[in-house]
C-alpha cells in the first residue's frame, strides 16, 4: 500500500514538473523575439563581419535579451553598383518568397556607389535601415532630403573612422595653421572629407592617400613645393613610420610641424635622426572598460582597431535590440507592405509610421567603448550621431631613431568642432611650426646690403620692409641671395633665370628687392602692390672734375694780353714822363703859371707809374699833366683802360657761365647721338631688356614698312604712298643697342662704377641702370653725377608664387604700412639720413657763386701788396735814419759847416739862388736858429752831400 502510495506521488510530482516546465517554456518563447536582418557588407570591411557575428554569439549566450536574430547576408564591391544591386534584390527577393521579410536593413558599406545602392533601395523600397556608412549631413546623396516619416526610420550613425578626422579641424583652428598636408593610408576613408573637413577655415590644404615606397619620397617633395609645412598623416603605425623615413632631415627643422593621427594602439617608432611627433590615439571611455574587456576574452573580439570592431558590435546589437522592443510594444505595422524591386516604379514607395529612431535611442544596453551620441532639438539625426571616445594626444621625441620621451600634452573628445582640451599650452605651441618662408634677393644697395653682424645676413630697405609686414603677418623667413644675381630674365627658349626661376620652381617663397612689376613676369609670378614709387631708368657719369685755382681770376685772359697790358702800362707811363719833362707847359717847367693852383703835382717817372695805375681803378688817377701832350697821353690811357677793365669784367661773367654750361650728355638722345662716350646696362636687367626689346621692335617694324614697300601687288597709287623721305621707323634703339653690345655690358653694378672711373675724357663711360640705385650711389660717391630724366618708369613689388596666399597677406600688410607713412621713414631713413652718405663739396656749376678755391688768388694779392708795403716802410725808416739824417742846427754850427764845405774845394755857386733863402726864427730862449728849405727837383744831386 505504501509502496502503491509512493508510485503515485512520484507520478504527481512529475505531472506538475511536467506542468511547470511546459509553463516556463511557454512564458519564455512568448518574450523571444524573432527578428530577420538583411546585413549588407563592402568587401574588405572584415570588421564588420566579425562584429556582427561577435553580438550573435552575445545573443545567443544571453537568453535573458529575449532576442533570436536569422541574419541575411549580402556582400558588395564598393565601385560595383550593379552587380550589388542585383545581389541585394535577389536576397530581398528570397527573404519574401520564403516568408522571412527582413525587419531591417543592417548596412556597413563605407562609401563611395555601394553605400548610395544600399540607401536607394532602402529609401525607395521602405525598409527600415540603419547604416554605419561614413559622411556628415548633406554626405549621402539618397539620403539628402527625407521626409520625417522616413527620417524615422532611415538612420546613419558616424563611425570612429569618420570622426577622428576631425580632430585635424579642432588643431589648425587651436594653433592658426594656414596650410596643411593630410595624407593617409586605407584604414580611413577621405573621399567625402575633401569639401567638408576644412570648410571655411582659411587654410591651403592637399588631402591625398600615402604613396608606394618609390614615390613616397617625391610626393612629400611636391607638397613642400606648394609651400606646405604642416604635415598630418592618418594611418597605421607602419604607415605613418614610412611616410617619417621618407622625408629629408630638413622637413623637420623649426619651420615644420609633423602630427601622426592613428586609431591603433601601440608605439610611434621610426629611423629618423631627430623630430618631435604629435602623436595622437583613442582612448576608451573609463565606464566601458570592463564591459571592453569581457567582450574581448569571452566573446574573442581582438581585432584592430578596437575603436571600428566595437563600434559595429555596438550598433548591430543595439539595431536588433531596437527592432525586438518595436515588436513587444506592437509598434510594428501588423499589415507591413512588402515591395520588391520588380515592383518599384518611381512613384510607389510604401509608407511606414515606424519610430525605429526613438527605439534605437532608448535602447539600455551599456556601450562597450564609447557611449553613443544622439542629436537633440532639430538637430537632423543622421551625419549628427556617432560614438564619443577620447583621443589622447601626446608628444613624441624620436632620437637616433628611437622614441626617447612621451609627454601627454591633452585630450580630445570626439565630436564636430570640438575643441582640444590642452593641459599645458607652452608645449603645444613647441610643436608648432614656425612659419618661415624662403626670401631670395640680389644685393643692391640700399635696398639689400651684405651685414654679417644683422640677424639675417643682410641689412637695408627691404629688410626693414619686410621686418614690417612680418610684425603684421606674423612669420619669419631666411634670406639667401640668388646665384646668379639677377631678379629674372627670359630667354629666347621660354626659360627664367634669377629669382623668377625660384619662384616658378617653387625653391623661394619670396623675392625681395628693387624688383620691377614686368608684363612678362606676371606670367609666371604674381606681384604684390607696389612698395615703391614709379622707377625709370636713368643715367649715371663721372662727375667732371674742374680744377681749382687760386689765380683762376687771372684765366680770363690769355698770358700774352697780360703781358702786351703790362708793356703798354710801362710805355704809357714812361711816354708821359717823357712829355712832361719836354714840355713848356707842363708844370714844372712853368711853375710861376701855376703857382696859385691847389694841386701842384709833378710827373716824375714814379709818379707817371702810379697814374697810370690808378687809373684802372674806381679810385682814378688823381691830378693830370698841365700840359695838352701830357693829358691826351692820359686820355688815350683812360680809354684805354675802360676797354680792358670791361673786356675783363665780361669775359670773367661769360667764362663763369660757360663753365657751369659744360654738360657733354644731358638726355638719352644726347647719348644716342654721340660716339665718344661709351654706354651700356647691366647684363640680365630690367634696362637691358627695355632696350633689347626696343631695338627688336625697331626691327621688326622696319622689316614690316619693308616689305609693304617692295609688295609687288601694290599699284602704283599705294605703293607712292608708301614712299618717304625718311625712314618711318626710327633706328635709334637699334644703334644704341648695338653700341652698348660693342661697349660690353657689365656684370654688376660695381663693375659699372669702377669703368666710368676708369674713363677719361678722351674715351667716356655712361652707365644706365635704376635711377634708385643711380641716385643712391652719386649720393654716397662725390665722383659721380646723375644725368638727364628717368624714363621706362616702372613700380618696384615684392615677388611670390603665382596663386600664393602671401599675395593678398602682403598687399594688406603694404597697404597699412602706407597709410601709416611707415614706407616714407623708411625711404628718409635709407635715402636721405644715411650713415654712409658722403659728405660732399658742392662744384661750381652747383654753388651760388665763386669757390674760394678759384677767388683766393686776390686775397693773396692783397697779402701780398701789405707784405711789399711793411718791408718799403723798413726800408724807407732804415734809409732816413741813417743815410738822410738832416740835423736842425745854430749859425755857429752852420758857420762851422759852411766853412768845411769851403775847404773841401767843392765848387757851388750861387749857393744862395740854388738852396734858397735862409730865415731866422726863435726858439723858446730866444736863441735864433736856421730853418732849412725844401730842396727843388732840380737840385737832388746836390741833396746827398748833405
Amino acid at each position: 500500500m505504501t509502496s502503491k502510495n509512493n508510485k503515485l506521488t512520484f507520478k504527481k510530482s512529475f505531472a506538475i514538473l511536467i506542468l511547470v516546465f511546459t509553463k516556463n517554456f511557454n512564458v519564455l518563447a512568448q518574450t523571444t523575439q524573432n527578428i530577420n536582418v538583411l546585413f549588407v557588407n563592402e568587401v574588405g570591411n572584415d570588421l564588420a563581419q566579425v562584429a556582427v557575428d561577435v553580438a550573435l554569439n552575445y545573443i545567443r549566450k544571453n537568453p535573458s535579451l529575449g532576442l533570436s536574430v536569422e541574419l541575411l547576408s549580402v556582400e558588395g564591391n564598393r565601385t560595383d553598383s550593379k552587380g550589388l544591386l542585383e545581389s541585394l534584390c535577389s536576397k530581398y527577393s528570397e527573404a519574401l518568397n520564403t516568408n522571412r521579410m527582413p525587419h531591417v536593413i543592417l548596412d556597413t558599406t563605407l562609401t563611395g556607389v555601394a553605400s548610395e545602392t544600399v540607401k536607394s533601395i532602402s529609401v525607395a523600397l521602405g525598409i527600415p535601415t540603419v547604416s554605419t556608412s561614413f559622411g556628415q549631413e548633406g554626405d549621402i546623396r539618397q539620403w539628402r532630403s527625407l521626409s520625417p516619416e522616413k527620417g524615422n526610420y532611415l538612420l546613419q550613425i558616424m563611425p570612429p573612422t569618420d570622426m577622428i578626422p576631425e580632430v585635424i579641424r579642432s588643431i589648425i583652428i587651436y594653433m592658426n595653421i594656414t596650410n596643411a598636408a593630410i595624407l593617409y593610408d586605407d584604414s580611413f576613408v577621405m573621399d567625402h572629407k575633401y569639401k567638408a573637413l576644412l570648410q571655411n577655415i582659411p587654410t591651403r590644404h592637399v588631402i591625398t592617400s600615402i604613396g608606394n615606397d618609390k614615390d613616397r619620397g617625391e610626393q612629400i617633395e611636391k607638397l613642400r613645393n606648394l609651400d606646405i609645412n604642416n604635415f598630418f598623416i592618418l594611418g597605421s603605425f607602419p604607415s605613418i613610420r614610412k611616410v617619417l623615413e621618407s622625408a629629408k632631415r630638413e622637413f623637420f627643422e623649426r619651420n615644420f610641424a609633423w602630427h601622426a593621427i592613428t586609431q591603433f594602439q601601440g608605439e610611434l617608432s621610426s629611423n629618423i635622426e631627430n623630430a618631435t611627433i604629435m602623436l595622437l590615439r583613442p582612448v576608451s571611455d573609463s565606464k566601458s572598460k570592463d564591459r571592453l574587456g569581457v567582450i574581448r576574452t569571452t566573446y574573442n573580439m581582438k581585432q584592430e582597431p578596437q575603436t571600428s570592431s566595437v563600434f559595429y558590435f555596438d550598433i548591430a546589437l543595439r539595431t536588433f535590440l531596437a527592432i525586438k522592443n518595436i515588436l513587444q510594444v506592437g509598434a510594428w505595422p501588423p499589415n507591413m507592405k512588402y515591395l520588391t524591386c520588380d515592383e518599384y516604379d518611381g512613384s510607389n514607395t510604401p509608407n511606414h509610421t515606424i519610430d525605429l529612431k526613438s527605439a534605437f535611442i532608448e535602447v539600455t544596453e551599456p556601450a562597450t567603448y564609447g557611449p553613443l551620441e544622439f542629436p537633440k532639438g532639430k538637430t537632423s539625426f543622421n551625419g549628427h550621431s556617432y560614438m564619443k571616445f577620447d583621443m589622447d594626444i601626446s608628444a613624441v621625441t624620436i632620437r637616433g631613431g628611437a622614441s626617447v620621451s612621451t609627454k601627454t600634452l591633452g585630450k580630445w573628445e570626439a565630436g564636430l568642432d570640438n575643441p582640444l582640451r590642452i593641459a599645458n599650452e607652452g608645449d603645444m605651441k613647441n610643436l608648432t611650426a614656425d612659419i618661415v618662408y624662403r626670401v631670395y634677393t640680389v644685393v643692391q644697395e640700399p635696398f639689400i646690403f651684405r651685414d654679417p653682424s644683422a640677424p639675417k645676413g643682410f641689412k637695408g630697405y627691404c629688410i626693414d620692409l619686410l621686418d614690417e609686414i612680418a610684425k603684421i603677418v606674423k612669420f619669419d623667413y631666411e634670406i639667401k641671395a640668388v646665384e646668379d644675381g639677377k631678379f629674372g630674365n627670359m630667354n629666347e627658349k621660354g626659360e627664367w633665370n634669377g629669382i623668377v626661376r625660384k619662384l616658378i620652381d617653387k625653391q623661394a617663397d619670396i623675392g625681395l628687392g628693387s624688383m620691377s612689376v614686368m608684363a612678362e613676369r606676371e606670367t609666371v609670378i604674381d606681384f604684390t602692390v607696389p612698395y615703391y614709387d614709379l622707377v625709370g631708368i636713368s643715367i649715371m657719369m663721372q662727375l667732371p672734375s674742374t680744377p681749382s685755382s687760386l689765380f683762376k681770376f687771372l684765366t680770363v685772359l690769355e698770358t700774352n694780353v697780360w703781358l702786351c697790358i703790362l708793356a703798354a702800362y710801362f710805355f704809357t707811363s714812361f711816354l708821359m714822363w717823357i712829355f712832361d719833362r719836354y714840355s713848356p707847359y707842363s708844370y714844372q717847367n712853368n711853375r710861376e703859371k701855376y703857382k696859385n693852383d691847389d694841386e701842384k703835382r709833378e710827373f716824375n717817372i714814379k709818379e707817371c707809374l702810379w697814374f697810370c695805375m690808378t687809373s684802372l681803378t674806381p679810385q682814378g688817377g688823381g691830378e693830370a699833366p698841365k700840359n695838352l701832350s701830357g693829358r691826351l697821353v692820359a686820355a688815350t690811357w683812360w680809354l684805354f683802360g675802360f676797354i680792358i677793365i670791361a673786356s675783363y669784367t665780361a669775359n670773367l661773367a661769360a667764362f663763369l657761365t660757360v663753365s657751369r654750361l659744360d654738360t657733354p650728355v644731358e638726355s638719352l638722345d644726347d647719348l644716342s647721338k654721340q660716339y665718344k662716350i661709351l654706354y651700356a646696362p647691366l647684363n640680365g636687367s630690367s634696362a637691358m631688356t627695355y632696350f633689347q626689346r626696343m631695338a627688336d621692335i625697331e626691327s621688326r617694324f622696319y622689316e614690316i614698312w619693308k616689305e609693304m614697300s617692295l609688295n609687288d601687288s601694290l599699284t602704283p597709287v599705294e605703293r607712292s604712298k608708301l614712299a618717304v623721305w625718311d625712314y618711318p621707323v626710327s633706328d635709334k634703339y637699334t644703334k644704341m643697342w648695338q653700341a652698348m653690345q660693342e661697349a660690353g655690358l657689365p656684370n654688376s653694378l660695381d663693375e659699372a662704377v669702377e669703368r666710368i672711373r676708369n674713363s677719361t675724357s678722351a674715351s667716356g663711360f655712361a652707365f644706365l641702370g635704376d635711377a634708385t640705385d643711380i641716385r643712391y650711389k652719386v649720393l654716397t660717391n662725390c665722383d659721380l653725377q646723375m644725368v638727364g630724366e628717368e624714363f621706362s618708369r616702372k613700380p618696384y613689388a615684392i615677388a611670390v608664387q603665382q596663386g600664393s596666399p602671401l599675395k593678398d597677406q602682403f598687399n594688406n600688410a603694404i597697404l597699412m604700412l602706407l597709410n601709416k607713412r611707415q614706407l616714407e621713414k623708411l625711404k628718409e631713413q635709407w635715402w636721405k639720413n644715411d650713415d654712409i652718405q658722403s659728405k660732399c663739396e658742392k662744384p661750381d656749376d652747383q654753388s651760388d657763386g665763386i669757390s674760394i678755391q678759384n677767388i683766393g688768388g686776390v686775397f693773396i694779392v692783397i697779402f701780398v701788396g701789405i707784405g711789399m708795403a711793411c718791408i718799403t716802410l723798413v726800408f724807407e725808416f732804415w734809409y732816413y735814419k741813417y743815410r738822410k739824417n738832416i740835423k736842425i742846427v745854430d749859425v755857429m754850427e752852420a758857420n762851422d759847416e759852411n766853412s768845411r764845405v769851403k775847404n773841401s774845394n767843392l765848387k757851388i755857386p750861387n749857393l744862395k739862388q740854388e738852396f734858397g733863402n735862409l730865415g731866422e726864427i726863435k726858439n723858446d730862449s730866444g736863441q735864433n736858429v736856421l730853418k732849412t728849405r725844401t730842396l727843388n727837383s732840380e737840385t737832388n744831386n746836390f741833396k746827398s752831400r748833405f
